[in-house]
């Protein structure tokens, strides 16, 4: 498989699944188990399949680890729910992450973490402590898990973490981009092209990222001496209505009227509602205006061009390594929770609206 492109159905006939099946785990769609999710990403990975390309084949498989691809003799850990596709603004960060490490001797293993073993607070089973010097953490949300995680006194890295983290029970460093600013300069930005009507579409206890970016909208507004109409924003778990849009239709049509644009936590949401307003026969920018956040390379294509937040993703993944690998050199400083700039990009979808 390595002298040819890895495809969907190269995958399929390898794990004797259906090529929709396989479709569904590569881009966390549709109803599947957990197990056949894993499979599939563990043997995408292994194959080299372009959505992981970024990272080495050093997942649990039946090559001994001392027969891959022998980088250096040291070991990052990768722990991660959800494996970030190429939408997601994690993949270009874990190409730069891999790229800084590499060059410095390190190889970086992939550890998918199941529902069971957060329900249950296990660590995978193909994860040895004692065999890496570091963890870095994506997608990692619930605070149990990731407070087990820190009591394995290990160098760690959260990029992105839970909702009110207690930080004294966090050994860790935490790397965020800067969310809170970049949403309350997108808010009041509307609000001074007179968009005085906005809304929040996001699950704002997902993560740390969610809940920020909810602040800063929330602020702006407060500090126009606007009160903020929750029953213009859709707040709650968002995994049902963003896999149906029936459901996200019915939350709508629950509103009064529409407000005259939608701040939404991230572009997967924002193209998702682009998408159920024109089923509505409206239209983006003309009836309302929709902004997201992570310049996914989605927001650059559809129709209208999302307004977003760009991520220096891969320049993030850079510091990621230098931050993590400073605590392994010198575990004894200071934890650190960090920010990384962000910047407003303006496009179709809000229409004639500047700064």
């Amino acid at each position: 498989m390595q002298n040819k492109k890895v495809t969907v159905q190269d995958i399929a006939d390898m794990l004797n699944l259906s090529r929709n099946t396989v479709s569904k785990a590569l881009n966390n769609t549709g109803t599947i188990s957990e197990s056949t999710k894993t499979k599939v990403i563990q043997k995408a990975i292994e194959m080299g399949y372009k959505q992981f390309s970024h990272l080495n084949p050093l997942i649990n498989s039946e090559i001994p680890i001392e027969n891959k691809i022998p980088i250096g003799n040291k070991e990052i850990a990768l722990f991660t729910c959800n494996m970030p596709n190429s939408s997601h603004f994690g993949a270009n960060l874990l190409s730069g992450f891999e790229k800084t490490i590499s060059n410095l001797g390190f190889r970086l293993s992939m550890h998918l973490i199941r529902d069971t073993d957060v329900d249950s607070l296990s660590l995978p089973i193909n994860f040895n402590p004692e065999s890496v010097d570091g963890i870095i953490c994506i997608e990692m949300f619930n605070h149990e898990y990731n407070k087990l995680i820190c009591n394995l006194n290990l160098p760690t890295l959260f990029i992105d973490s839970s909702v009110n983290n207690d930080d004294s029970e966090l050994n860790a460093d935490i790397l965020l981009m800067e969310n809170y600013h970049s949403v309350y300069k997108l808010t009041k930005t509307l609000l001074k092209n007179d968009i005085t009507d906005i809304g929040f579409i996001g699950d704002i206890n997902h993560c740390a990222s969610f809940n920020e970016r909810w602040k800063g909208y929330s602020a702006a507004l407060s500090d126009s001496g606007i009160d903020i109409d929750f029953q213009k924003s859709i707040l709650e778990n968002d995994k049902s209505f963003l896999t149906s849009s029936k459901l996200l239709k019915d939350k709508l049509s629950l509103m009064s009227h529409l407000p005259q644009a939608f701040i939404c936590a991230n572009d997967f949401i924002a193209i998702y509602l682009i998408k159920v307003l024109k089923e509505l026969s409206l239209s983006v920018p003309d009836d309302i205006l929709v902004c997201g956040f992570d310049d996914s390379a989605e927001s650059k294509i559809i129709e209208p061009k999302l307004t977003t937040v760009n991520i220096p993703s891969y320049e993030m993944g850079k510091f990621a390594a230098n931050l993590l690998l400073s605590r392994i050199e010198n575990p004894l400083i200071p934890f650190r929770t960090m920010h990384v700039k962000t910047s407003i990009i303006f496009r179709g979808s809000t229409g004639n609206v500047n700064m």
